[in-house]
């Protein structure tokens, strides 16, 4: 199972970074993203409605209690940021721990209290370069899932048919 904690949602500011979050973490897999700062019903409903008309069973849902969420967790915890340990280095260690194990991989919007650092397993970044936090979750889930991409979702109404031309979707229902 592979959870997504976006920590520090900010209404308004964080709305289209923090949807992108979700839509990344849904085509590389993840099986539960939580958003977690200001409470954003728009952000959930959103996520939901791309559920809905494209498929898929990953659960959305809100919590206040980030730190717990952290704390209870059974698994491998990776807080993905630009001053960790750099994957490459790490990847293969990564991919032996998170092999029969549950994980938990962690994605900040506002500055992320050192807290967050102490209490993950890693602290793991794609570049030492500021970079946008969308980038840094496709790349990590692509690495950990070893370049697998989800690519057909449940109960989809609508799906991409690949093509050259300009007509691309399909309604499936």
């Amino acid at each position: 199972m592979i959870k997504v904690l976006r920590l520090g949602h900010r209404r308004g500011r964080d709305d289209r970074i923090s949807t992108h979050v979700g839509l990344t973490a849904r085509q590389w897999g993840a099986d539960e993203i939580i958003y977690s700062g200001e409470k954003d019903t728009n952000i959930l409903e959103s996520q939901r409605d791309i559920i809905d008309r494209w498929g898929g069973d990953i659960q959305i849902r809100y919590t206040e209690e980030w730190k717990k969420e952290i704390k209870e967790f059974e698994g491998l915890k990776v807080h993905l940021t630009m001053y960790g340990e750099k994957i490459n280095e790490k990847i293969e260690a990564l991919e032996e721990k998170f092999e029969d194990r549950d994980l938990l991989v962690i994605v900040g919007a506002e500055k992320v209290p050192s807290w967050v650092y102490r209490n993950v397993d890693y602290n793991i970044s794609v570049g030492n370069q500021p970079h946008s936090e969308i980038a840094a979750l496709a790349v990590f889930m692509d690495r950990i899932q070893e370049g697998e991409i989800k690519e057909d979702f449940q109960d989809a109404e609508i799906r991409v048919r690949p093509s050259e031309d300009r007509k691309l979707t399909e309604e499936t229902g």
